[in-house]
């Protein structure tokens, strides 16, 4: 294997693979990106078992030929080298080691087998839709803040996204929760999704794609089984295992019975909560909010740094006096970027529903705190 390829191009290619490998492995050849060079391109692949990523891009491939090469290593060599150098690879003749030459610089790196690296990617999906980056992106954004990281419920370590129906137009749907809130967005099913299986998507994957998407094209391909999913855009290639474990029945914990109804700006709320908040204590961060009337009371206490409180106008009639997480009040605001936030609430004891006044596509559900 030999060839030539521009360093800025071949940095971010290794950029988007290489956050895929964990920093330490017990198996070597996971620490390792497979370089396959062939008819103008080099395809680069990386997997931690569960998760792998494939991306090709243009090279100039004298001898065409396969290696895998240290991932972090690769990555931190090029990402030094000077802007607008060119980079060759070649294999030694030995097999078990790769020489990179940028200008004066020369770097040789021991090898692995590519017999040793491992494929989870070539199963048949049978089913294939796609959908506009950006409604993947907004589908990301609104639901993965509440996804979980407790490991004993593993099964809310992710995204739930299905097939469902609202107000008899059936929709795509995407649901997240750990149990203290609840995030759900949902969007037109697409034709070729109906009958799709509903999939947990794990947490790791919906990182990495979500990194992958800040600059993807106009359409990703979605292709899902009961036990994995891809996502294909550009000259990238995401497959995922899924979790598999069976999602609760969010449904039950959206109340339907809330009967007091407030509205406030939200870049007002989001900013007041945040000031507020500072003085709140550090492991509950408990915020409590009085609404009296046109008027919302936000107040925080804590015996070692003091008190807080800040009023702001809202639309509503009701008096009520309910706590909550700041941190997890902040993460809902911070989704809705329409000019009205409506909290539909029904005691201090009760879970509350968020959502923003000018698009009803996203519903966030917020379990109160004592304070």
């Amino acid at each position: 294997m030999k060839l030539s390829i521009d360093r800025a191009a071949l940095l971010r290619s290794l950029n988007h693979v290489q956050s895929v490998v964990e920093k330490r492995n017990t198996i070597p050849i996971l620490s390792n990106v497979l370089l396959k060079a062939e008819d103008g391109t080099l395809a680069m692949a990386t997997t931690d078992m569960d998760l792998e990523i494939n991306e090709a891009v243009a090279a100039q491939v004298d001898v065409p030929g396969m290696i895998t090469a240290p991932a972090h290593t690769l990555h931190d060599i090029v990402r030094k080298l000077p802007d607008s150098s060119s980079v060759e690879l070649a294999l030694d003749d030995s097999g078990n080691a790769m020489t990179i030459k940028s200008g004066r610089s020369k770097f040789r790196l021991s090898c692995l087998p590519v017999g040793d690296f491992p494929e989870i990617g070539g199963t048949e999906l049978p089913t294939s839709f796609s959908l506009p980056a950006s409604n993947l992106r907004a589908l990301i954004d609104r639901t993965k803040f509440a996804m979980s990281t407790e490991e004993t419920r593993y099964y809310l370590n992710g995204i739930y996204v299905h097939e469902a129906e609202s107000e008899g137009v059936k929709v795509l749907r995407a649901v997240a929760t750990d149990g203290h809130r609840l995030a759900r967005f949902e969007m037109p099913l697409p034709d070729d999704a109906v009958g799709m299986p509903g999939v947990i998507i794990p947490r790791k994957a919906i990182n990495e794609l979500r990194k992958l998407l800040e600059d993807a094209a106009d359409s990703i391909q979605i292709s899902l089984s009961e036990s994995k999913i891809r996502f294909t855009f550009d000259h990238i290639v995401l497959t995922s295992k899924l979790i598999d474990g069976t999602f609760p029945n969010y449904e039950q914990v959206i109340p339907s019975g809330n009967d007091k109804i407030v509205e406030v700006d939200p870049k007002l709320f989001t900013s007041a909560i945040d000031r507020v908040s500072t003085i709140s204590d550090g492991k509950s961060r408990a915020l409590k909010l009085t609404l009296n009337g046109k008027t919302m009371t936000l107040s925080a206490n804590s015996p070692e740094a003091g008190s807080a409180t800040e009023d702001l106008e809202v639309n509503g009639n009701d008096n009520i006096e309910i706590g909550f997480n700041a941190r997890y009040l902040l993460d809902i605001t911070g989704q809705i970027e329409g000019e009205g936030c409506r909290l539909t609430l029904a005691d201090a004891a009760s879970p509350t529903i968020i959502q923003d006044t000018s698009d009803l596509s996203s519903l966030y559900v917020l379990m109160p705190l004592r304070v």
